[in-house]
C-alpha cells in the first residue's frame, strides 16, 4: 500500500504507462545507467538491489549484464511494479520485484553487496531521505557500495532553467534538496563514507549526477 505522501515515478499515476518512453528520449538514460552499473563493479554472486527500481530496466539490465548476480528491485508502486514484471519476463531475466517503501525495507541487516538507486531520491522528502538512507546502510552489508543516479546541482544557468520542468512536476518540496546540491551531505550525514560525485549528464531536465559513497567496514556501522 502507498503511503499518503507517495509520489509515482511521473508524479501522476495515468503518466505511468509513459514512463519508459519519457525517460529513454530526456534523460540519455542508457548512458547514466551504463556508468551507473560501471561504477559499481558488480561481481559474480553479489545480491544486488534496485531501491525505486520503477519499470525495472535498471534491474533487468543489471541481470542481463551479470547473471550470476542474485537481482533484488523494490517499488512503492503496485502498477509500475506490473510493468517491471511483464518488462522482465519478456526478457527471461530472473529478477526478484517486491511491493515496499524504501523507508520500511522489508529485508534482513547486512542483506546485500550492493545498492543502486535511479532517478528515486528526489521524489522523497527530507524526512524519508533521512529515514531511506538510514535504511539502505542498514541492509548493506559492511563496506559495500551504495551508488545513486538522481538530479543534482544544475551545472549552469541552462541546466538550472531545464530543472524547473522536474521541480514542477515533482514539487519542490521533494526536489530541493537534490537542486540544490545537498544529497551527498545528507548521504555523508546518515554515516556514509567516501562520498564522491563520479560523473554527471546535462539533460533535458537537468544535471544527472552519480554519486557512490561507502558503508563502514565496522561490523557495528
Amino acid at each position: 500500500m502507498k503511503s499518503e505522501n507517495y509520489i509515482p515515478a511521473l508524479s501522476y499515476d495515468w503518466l505511468t504507462p509513459f514512463y519508459d518512453t519519457v525517460v529513454r528520449f530526456t534523460t540519455r538514460e542508457t548512458a547514466f545507467k551504463t556508468a551507473l552499473m560501471k561504477q559499481a563493479r558488480i561481481e559474480d554472486g553479489h545480491c544486488v538491489l534496485d531501491l525505486g527500481c520503477g519499470t525495472g530496466t535498471l534491474a533487468i539490465s543489471i541481470k542481463q549484464n551479470h547473471p550470476s548476480a542474485h537481482v533484488v528491485a523494490i517499488d512503492g508502486d503496485a502498477e509500475i511494479l506490473e510493468i517491471a514484471r511483464a518488462k522482465s519476463n519478456e526478457a527471461a531475466t530472473d529478477v526478484q520485484f517486491d511491493e515496499g517503501m524504501s523507508f520500511e525495507l522489508p529485508y534482513a541487516d547486512r542483506s546485500f553487496d550492493l545498492v543502486l538507486s535511479s532517478l528515486f531520491f528526489h521524489h522523497l522528502t527530507r524526512e524519508n531521505k533521512s529515514q531511506t538512507l538510514a535504511e539502505v546502510k542498514r541492509v548493506l552489508k559492511p563496506a559495500s557500495k551504495f551508488c545513486i543516479a538522481d538530479w543534482g546541482l544544475p551545472s549552469n544557468l541552462v541546466m538550472q532553467v531545464a530543472s524547473k520542468g522536474i521541480e514542477m512536476l515533482d514539487g519542490s518540496e521533494t526536489t530541493g534538496d537534490n537542486f540544490r546540491g545537498l544529497l551527498p551531505s545528507l548521504i555523508a550525514e546518515a554515516g556514509f563514507e567516501h562520498v564522491e560525485e563520479t560523473d554527471s549528464f546535462n539533460t533535458v531536465f537537468g544535471t544527472l549526477r552519480l554519486l557512490q559513497c561507502q558503508k563502514t567496514s565496522k561490523l557495528g556501522g
